[in-house]
């Protein structure tokens, strides 16, 4: 006797296509990138750097509610792509090397964050269809099997953006809690440095300030020189 034929399923129905759309890889990715050109215009139009020129708000000048302010205002701004010398240059010329560099790396650990965690909710299964090219495989084994060293590098030599250091970590499988720890520790050293001569500004020949610049430009020609030597060998492979 012949089994029954077995009934065809029924095809899933309009809310559930449209969940699976909204839910898909792609769709989460599109998401990611409308949030970041929403910060990035946000910030464009409420121009942090008139910081700089300006100041801090008269009312908020000296006290603790200022410096976590600042912090946080950091932290959004760099997920918008601004610049982290210039944010650590302002933290320096508004409250000094030491609550400056404090506000600095709580900014610095805060932005790092919520980059990692969009780009593992809403980009991670998305750009990992993207990891084809031999660098962009070499990245993520290496950030995917020695990651807290790895970003510890990354942030001591600042060859590579920051933006970019945090979506290409979200993207690999690194951990959140030795990517914030590496993050965290190896930003004191360049931030330090801006920091510092934030604060010396108005000293330009001053030995802090002089110090300070030195080890900016020491720490860039050191990633340059590293950068082009693992460019060289990665062709060479």
């Amino acid at each position: 006797m012949l089994d029954p034929v077995p009934a065809a399923r029924p095809a899933p129905g309009l809310a559930v296509r449209c969940t699976r759309a909204l839910l898909s890889p792609w769709s989460r990715f599109s998401l990611l990138v409308a949030v970041l050109l929403a910060a990035a215009a946000t910030t464009l139009l409420l121009d942090p750097q008139r910081l700089l020129a300006h100041g801090w708000p008269a009312q908020l000048n000296g006290g603790g509610a200022a410096v976590l302010l600042f912090g946080l205002a950091y932290g959004v701004s760099t997920v918008a792509f601004v610049p982290r010398p210039l944010l650590n240059l302002a933290a320096g010329a508004l409250f000094g090397s030491q609550t400056g560099l404090a506000a600095a790396l709580a900014g610095t650990v805060l932005g790092a964050g919520i980059s990692f965690g969009l780009g593992r909710v809403l980009g991670q299964d998305a750009l990992r269809t993207l990891v084809r090219g031999r660098w962009l495989k070499a990245a993520d084994g290496q950030l995917s099997r020695h990651g807290f060293r790895s970003m510890l590098a990354l942030r001591l030599f600042p060859g590579v953006p920051f933006a970019a250091a945090n979506y290409c970590a979200a993207v690999s499988r690194m951990g959140y809690p030795p990517f914030l720890v590496a993050t965290g520790l190896g930003s004191i050293p360049n931030t330090a440095a801006y920091v510092v001569a934030g604060s010396e500004a108005s000293s330009p020949t001053s030995p802090a300030f002089l110090a300070a610049m030195g080890f900016i430009v020491l720490t860039g020609v050191g990633a340059a020189v590293v950068a082009w030597r693992k460019r060289h060998r990665l062709a060479a492979d």
